[in-house]
């Protein structure tokens, strides 16, 4: 493990969404560090969870042209992870073995293989350590 850290889905979310101005501003500064230290690493299931959500689900929908520039600037030049049989053979050993979702469990075998020593995410328990990975909830003091 090393000093990259893995963002997951909800920090990018939460970067444009205005009903959180302090998570949305927490959010930004953790991509822009991302970017500016080059240690920063996300896997095509963020990409993949990001514009699902940005691009329908989301009550304020981005743009397509938008959704181009996003990902070109912020998401394309952390992409470190693409989706590979010992990817899921890792997550399905760390499903069984710590009972996450199965998304998590994708995230986490993702952080892993990029050989990241944290990763970022509000979706499991802060803390955790997880076969040498750091699990941080950046926002658990907004809540």
């Amino acid at each position: 493990m090393n000093d990259r850290s893995f963002l997951d889905t909800n920090i990018f979310l939460y970067s444009f969404d205005l009903r959180f101005p302090s998570k949305a501003a927490r959010a930004n500064e953790l991509i822009r560090q991302a970017h500016a230290s080059g240690h920063g690493v996300v896997s095509f299931q963020v990409v993949q969870e990001f514009f699902n959500v940005a691009l329908k689900k989301s009550s304020t929908k981005m743009p397509y042209d938008g959704a181009q520039r996003y990902l070109a600037e912020v998401l394309g030049p952390l992409v470190a992870v693409q989706s590979t049989q010992e990817l899921y053979a890792v997550a399905i050993r760390l499903y069984d073995r710590y009972r996450f979702s199965w998304y998590d469990s994708v995230i986490v075998a993702a952080a892993m293989e990029a050989g990241c020593s944290v990763l970022l995410t509000e979706d499991l328990q802060d803390s955790m350590q997880v076969e040498g990975l750091r699990i941080e909830n950046p926002f658990k003091d907004f809540d």
